[in-house]
């Protein structure tokens, strides 16, 4: 493979400059690095003295045919000479020495032979050497409409206003060496100047070598006894009361082989970035395979005690897979972007660079792109583009064309459809990945090219993360998790609200109470148990100790399912079904799980126990279990696991089902490392909700967005957990919800025991829609330095704030503290009549004229106008208005489904709250309802959604028909007719979250 890069100098010719060495591959990198950084994201700008600066290791062919760079440029014109200047072919000889070559690139034109003889005797007179070439755009000639349609895409505009834009034929498509011979006129003696080349560039990128950075460690220290001193003294610190042996033998074992590796450097990177959040109080925790190390622990990366979960050093680092550890490591997702800084600043841009992200066309952008390509208005796109989603081969494209109001069948429809199919998945832009950060000892532009990013203070890698596997670049992924962003709120709250400082390692642990309130899932807003799937495990599960929570974090994925590993399990644990174990090895394995492999360590040991694996090639299935975008990977270890295990005397029967078990986890499922560093955010959020439900929800509703609940939801469940919750008000409210004291008692639903008794949730000024945080700051401000306001006009003159922003606060009914209803104050914000011509010359209206009498809202006005401007209100919920109505068509209420015998035929209605639709349900999507007396669940079987698909998808409020089933505690209703009913309350405005 030929390593190189075209390059288009802004004063001079395109060329393609291919790495000869090593040292040719850094400079290519570098020179392309020089121009991306000296231009915006996305544009490139060399000069010819650049090209000389970073000429030495390259190889330079320059095309004498211009014509596809002009028309790249939008220059291109027919008569216009697209000959390279003699001059500038000169200067390159000049540059290249015997490393310039001239490319011949030909495509059946009129005058090829012509123009063939002409480039002959130019090449001789300057003495560059004459190479074929064939100005590549496509591999085969059936994708020139593709490749036309990429070019309108790129254009921004529609393929008939192109003109000359466009290619005259689809010759540029790979061609064989004879029919090159023939285009060139037999001329065999170019063809070898092209093979000449090849030979020429002996650079492969297997050349490539990281060097990881070195400068944390201090002077007159070697890299393993600095990371030996950190880890001890942290293994005193995590274990006060003496490190157990246990503990002692891991962390030596751990330390020789990062020593035998050389990874101290990764380690001691790691370590300074999580330093860094720790000392300026930024909430962290290392996830993933990290969770693995107890050097990991020690040095504080990861809060997981491995010592508390049965993990395999050997799943994060071993010799066998001789690779890069990889530690993801998650912050507040409000203050990630200091992290990032510190290491722009710490290594600079020249040695630290953010990964890239391939993004690809998806049904929606491809059907978008190409409708603009095609030239269809704006409207029919965006009709098309709107029945594009979830949507699952040619057939149904098909019929989703034809529900956006195109005939699949005609010519257009036809085009759509060819063009759709050849565009998914292709690449669609380069983007950056959520987190990912390389550090390098030397220029790391030396390495890959350095872009800038849209965003300012950061700069991106050309490559993204299967790139960095491949050559064991160091990445280290800097993630940003809303919870973490919640639980420091809620720590800083509880701190400040009852004087108790907690951390994410010294919340009480093991607390029977809060698993109680767990099984009951009752855990809207915790950390990833609050979904659908998850609520409907924790019943049947009933957690009651950590380990069961690291269970119930990995069994709700698509492996542990696909893999029908969930229902054995549940069996086992309620008794229903015998804990069996064909031998003592199988056992050791798999005796915590109720012998289910869940994890994806277990397999790996399952593989070398029980079918003789060696651990390098159970590092081979590990690879193919993560994997799981690719379909098949894992069904290669068939023959040898099940022969494996076969030859070991185990039955057919169970190899059979170990096999089906883990190749479950080719469709997605979790180690146990990060299963258990998601489970201690899992217990620490549950244990806030538990004992500080008015502190929960407002870290909660201060970290939107985030989770599967709107804040609308999250007050709701508050007050049903006894929580006093007050309106948005100018006098009371900061940007903020904040806490404060209260005589009220609460009438909700419970009763519920917790430690905010006497303490009222105060909804902020961020929950009112379109009031910016700058006006919100400055009421607050302003309300500090000067005391409280005292009337609507001292309030506009104290604050300062526009028309715009009084008429907001009006709206939202945020002047109740003043005596002000929400009219009357949307009065007093309305536009000075001094300044409208209509009543410049009007008499007898005065600017201070007393208020009229303006009619009240009804009190359905006034939730109606709530859930406008804040998105909930505290007075009534807005289906309890339509209940007269819902009764009169014997729509029951989710209060009485408890009620109502299972498999009977009923009505509900509420308020869409979310949908989901699992990638393992085969095509169902999960709908939450609300309504004045609680949650009604929903299942939508594939035929219902696409028969009432306009409702299913679109619907505020929704009318549902359908059989009640229930399981246990549970209850849902399987949908057979799905109606939108928002013209029962046409004014009221909400916003589900949808398909998270």
């Amino acid at each position: 493979m030929l390593v190189g890069a075209e390059i288009v100098p802004v004063d001079g010719p395109a060329m393609v400059l291919l790495a000869m060495t090593r040292e040719g591959y850094g400079r290519l990198s570098s020179l392309i690095t020089v121009g991306r950084r000296r231009a915006e994201k996305g544009e490139c700008r060399i000069l010819m003295s650049d090209i000389g600066d970073f000429s030495a290791g390259l190889l330079c062919c320059v095309p004498l045919n211009q014509e596809s760079q002009l028309r790249f440029q939008r220059k291109y014109e027919p008569g216009l000479s697209i000959e390279v200047d003699e001059a500038l072919l000169g200067r390159l000889r000049t540059i290249f020495g015997d490393r310039c070559y001239a490319l011949a690139e030909l495509h059946r034109g009129v005058n090829d032979a012509q123009r063939l003889h002409h480039w002959q005797n130019t090449c001789r007179d300057l003495r560059i050497p004459l190479a074929a070439a064939n100005d590549v755009h496509f591999h085969d000639p059936r994708r020139r409409a593709l490749q036309d349609v990429v070019t309108a895409i790129r254009c921004g505009g529609a393929l008939q206003s192109l003109g000359y834009e466009l290619f005259p034929n689809g010759e540029r498509h790979l061609k064989s060496g004879h029919e090159i011979l023939e285009v060139m006129g037999g001329n065999r003696d170019i063809i070898d100047r092209t093979l000449e080349i090849a030979s020429r560039c002996t650079f492969s990128l297997d050349q490539l070598r990281y060097e990881y950075p070195e400068e944390l460690v201090p002077a007159g220290l070697e890299p393993g006894d600095h990371l030996s001193n950190l880890t001890w003294r942290g293994a005193a610190q995590r274990y006060p009361d003496g490190i157990p042996e246990k503990i002692r033998r891991m962390i030596r074992h751990e330390l020789t082989l990062i020593r035998d590796l050389h990874y101290e450097a990764y380690f001691l990177t790691v370590y300074d970035i999580v330093r860094f959040a720790r000392e300026r109080d930024i909430l962290c925790q290392g996830r993933g395979s990290a969770a693995n190390s107890v050097v990991c622990f020690c040095l504080g990366i990861t809060s997981v005690d491995p010592g508390r979960i049965d993990v395999l050093f050997e799943r994060f680092v071993s010799r066998e897979r001789n690779e890069a550890p990889d530690i993801d490591v998650d912050f507040e997702h409000e203050r990630r972007e200091e992290v990032l800084q510190y290491l722009f600043d710490r290594y600079g841009r020249d040695r630290a660079g953010m990964t890239a992200a391939v993004i690809s066309y998806r049904p929606r952008s491809a059907i978008r792109d190409i409708g603009r390509a095609l030239g269809l208005s704006s409207d029919s796109i965006d009709k098309l583009a709107g029945q594009m989603e979830h949507v699952d081969g040619e057939e149904q494209f098909a019929e989703r064309m034809r529900a956006g109001g195109i005939d699949p069948e005609s010519l257009l429809g036809r085009r759509l459809l060819d063009l759709l199919g050849a565009l998914l998945n292709f690449p669609r832009h380069l983007s950056q990945h959520p987190g990912g950060m390389v550090m390098s000892r030397g220029p790391l532009s030396e390495l890959v090219p350095v872009e800038n990013a849209s965003m300012p203070g950061r700069t991106v890698i050309q490559w993204d993360k299967d790139d960095l596997d491949a050559l064991g670049l160091l990445k280290v992924d800097c993630l940003s998790l809303g919870m973490l962003s919640c639980l420091r709120r809620a720590f800083d709250l509880v701190r400040s609200t009852h004087g108790l400082e907690l951390t994410l390692a010294t919340v009480p642990s093991e607390d029977p109470l809060v698993y109680d309130m767990i099984s009951r899932a009752d855990t809207v807003g915790v950390f990833q148990i609050e979904s659908r799937a998850q609520m409907s495990m924790l019943p049947r599960l009933r957690p009651h100790c950590f380990y069961d929570l690291v269970i119930e974090v990995a069994i709700v994925r698509p492996g542990p399912i696909q893999g029908n590993m969930v229902h054995p399990y549940l069996r086992r644990r309620s008794g229903e079904e015998p804990v069996e174990y064909p031998n003592p090895d199988v056992r050791d394995v798999l005796h915590r799980t109720l012998g289910v492999p869940i994890f994806q360590e277990q397999a790996m040991r399952l593989a070398i126990v029980a079918a003789g694996f060696t651990p390098g090639e159970a590092d081979q299935l590990r690879r193919a279990m993560g994997a799981w975008r690719k379909t098949g990977v894992i069904a290669r270890f068939h023959e040898k696991l099940v022969t494996g295990m076969l030859a070991r005397g185990y039955q057919q029967e169970f190899a059979e089902r170990v096999f089906q078990q883990i190749s479950g986890f080719g469709e997605y499922g979790f180690p146990e490392s990060h299963a258990a560093s998601f489970a201690l955010l899992v217990y620490v959020s549950a244990w806030i909700k538990r004992y500080y439900p008015a502190v929960f929800a407002a870290a909660l509703i201060n970290s939107q967005p985030m989770g599967f609940y709107a804040p609308a939801q999250l007050v709701r469940d508050a007050r049903e957990h006894g929580v006093i919750v007050q309106p948005p008000d100018v006098n009371y409210s900061n940007w903020d919800c904040t806490l404060e004291p209260t005589s009220s008692v609460s009438t909700t639903r419970g009763p519920f025991s917790h430690r905010d008794a006497g303490t009222a949730l105060r909804l902020g000024l961020r929950l009112l829609r379109g009031l910016p945080e700058e006006s919100a700051r400055r009421i607050e401000l302003i309300r500090q330095q000067q005391g409280p306001f005292s009337s609507f006009e001292q309030f506009a003159a104290r604050t300062g704030l526009n028309r715009t922003t009084l008429q907001i606060l009006s709206r939202s009914d945020a002047f109740a503290s003043l005596k002000i209803d929400r009219r009357s104050a949307l009065w007093q914000a309305l536009p000075s009549r001094e300044s409208l011509p209509l009543f410049s010359t009007a008499e007898g209206l005065q600017e201070d004229a007393p208020i009229p009498e303006l009619p009240r809202m009804t009190e359905q006005d006034q939730v109606v106008a709530d859930y406008t401007f804040s998105g909930l209100s505290l007075r009534k919920h807005p289906v309890s208005f339509l209940r007269e109505k819902l009764q009169a068509m014997r729509v029951l209420t989710s209060e009485s489904l408890s009620e109502t015998a299972t498999d009977r035929r009923v009505k509900v209605a509420g308020l869409v709250l979310m949908r989901q639709r699992p990638s393992t349900a085969s095509g169902i999507t999960f709908i939450t309802l609300e309504d004045e007396t609680g949650i009604v669940n929903l299942v939508v079987y594939p035929g219902v959604w696409e028969v009432f698909r306009s409702a299913a998808r679109f619907a505020g409020i929704m009318l549902a028909t359908g059989r009640l089933q229930r399981e246990g505690d549970l209850i849902h209703v399987v949908c057979e007719r799905l109606d939108d009913a928002g013209e029962l309350l046409q004014q009221l405005e909400t916003r589900s979250r949808d398909f998270r």
